[in-house]
C-alpha cells in the first residue's frame, strides 16, 4: 500500500467520523463556553486563561460524545430509517456499525471525563456537581434506562445543559466563581440552542411517532410545536433587549439584532410548515444553528469589546 493510498483511506475514514458526530452541530458547543470566557474579560476579574483550550475541548468533546451515543440509540429504537430526516445516517448507510458507534461515543466521555478531573482538582466540588450533571445528561438524553428525549423533556435538558450549564461551568472553571449575572447573560443563547432541537424535532413529529417515540414537539402536537419553537428564537432577542436595557450587558451587545433577519427566514418557515410535509423544513435545525453560531459571535465580541472600553 502506497503512502498516497493510506493517506486516503485515513482521510476518509476521518471524514466518515466527523459526519458520525455530526461536527457542524458542535458550534452549538463552543458558543456557550467561549460567551463564558467572553463573559470573564467583560468584567475583568482574575482567570486562569491557561484552562480555555481544556474548557473547549471537554465542551466539544462531550457534545460529540452525545451525539454518538444518540445516533446509537436512535437507531437501535427504529427511529433512524433510511428514509429519516435525523442524525448523521452512518448507520444506515453502513458506513459505521451501532457497536462501532458506541464505543467511539462511550471513548469520547470518557475523554471528557478524564479532562473534567483537572478542573477538579483546580476548583472543588461545584465543577464535580456541574460535570455529573452534563455528564448523565448527554448519556441519558437517549440511553436506557432514562432517554429523556423520547418522553418530551429532551428541549428543556438542552436549554439547561448547553445554555445556562455550559457558560457558568466555562465561568467557573477559568474564575473559580460565579455570579448570577452569569446565569442572565447565558438566557439567549439557551434558547437559541433550545430552538435548534425544537427546530429538528418539529420536522420529524410524523417519523417519530411512526417510531413510538415521543419527543418536545410531539408532546405538544405540530400547532403548539410550532409556536414554541418561534418563541424560543424571540425569546433570544427579547432576553438581549432586556439585559442590554437594565445595563447587565453593554449597550454595543445589541449589534445582535443584525441576525434577525437570520431568525426570520426559519421561523416562518416552520409557522407555514405541515406535520405531513417534513421536507419543506428539511433544514430548520441546520438553519437555527446558524442563526445561534451568528448570535453568539456578535454577542462575544460585544463583550470582549466592552471589556477594552471599560
Amino acid at each position: 500500500m502506497t503512502t498516497l493510498t493510506r493517506q486516503h483511506g485515513f482521510l476518509h475514514i476521518a471524514a466518515i467520523w466527523l459526519q458520525a458526530i455530526r461536527v457542524f452541530s458542535l458550534t452549538a458547543s463552543i458558543i456557550p463556553v467561549l460567551l463564558g470566557a467572553a463573559w470573564v474579560f467583560y468584567e475583568g476579574i482574575s482567570a486562569d486563561w491557561r484552562l480555555m483550550p481544556l474548557i473547549a475541548i471537554a465542551s466539544l468533546t462531550i457534545h460529540a460524545a452525545t451525539n454518538l451515543v444518540s445516533e446509537y440509540f436512535d437507531f437501535v429504537k427504529n427511529v433512524d430509517k433510511d428514509y429519516t430526516f435525523g442524525g448523521s445516517r452512518v448507520i444506515v448507510e453502513g458506513k459505521l456499525s451501532a457497536r462501532q458507534i458506541l464505543l467511539g461515543g462511550l471513548f469520547l466521555f470518557a475523554l471528557s471525563a478524564a479532562i473534567g478531573l483537572i478542573f477538579i482538582y483546580l476548583r472543588g466540588w461545584p465543577i464535580l456537581m456541574l460535570g455529573v450533571i452534563g455528564m448523565l445528561g448527554g448519556i441519558f438524553y437517549t440511553a436506557t434506562p432514562v432517554g429523556y428525549k423520547y418522553f418530551g423533556l429532551g428541549d428543556l435538558m438542552v436549554f439547561i445543559l448547553m445554555g445556562p450549564l455550559m457558560v457558568i461551568g466555562s465561568y467557573f472553571v477559568l474564575t473559580g466563581t460565579y455570579n448570577h449575572n452569569v446565569l442572565l447573560v447565558s438566557m439567549p443563547i439557551g434558547c437559541l440552542v433550545a430552538a435548534i432541537l425544537s427546530g429538528n424535532n418539529l420536522r420529524d413529529i410524523l417519523h417519530d411517532t411512526q417510531a413510538g417515540i415521543t419527543t418536545t414537539a410531539g408532546l405538544l402536537g405540530h400547532r403548539v410545536a410550532r409556536l414554541e419553537y418561534s418563541v424560543l428564537n424571540i425569546a433570544a432577542y427579547i432576553f438581549l433587549i432586556i439585559l442590554c436595557t437594565l445595563g447587565i450587558l453593554p449597550i454595543l451587545s445589541l449589534i445582535a439584532l443584525c441576525t434577525l433577519p437570520l431568525a426570520y427566514s426559519p421561523t416562518h418557515s416552520a409557522l407555514q410548515s405541515r406535520p405531513d410535509n417534513p421536507a419543506a423544513i428539511a433544514a430548520l435545525d441546520v438553519q437555527t444553528a446558524k442563526l445561534h453560531l451568528a448570535f453568539g459571535i456578535l454577542l462575544i465580541i460585544s463583550l470582549i469589546v466592552g471589556g477594552f472600553m471599560r
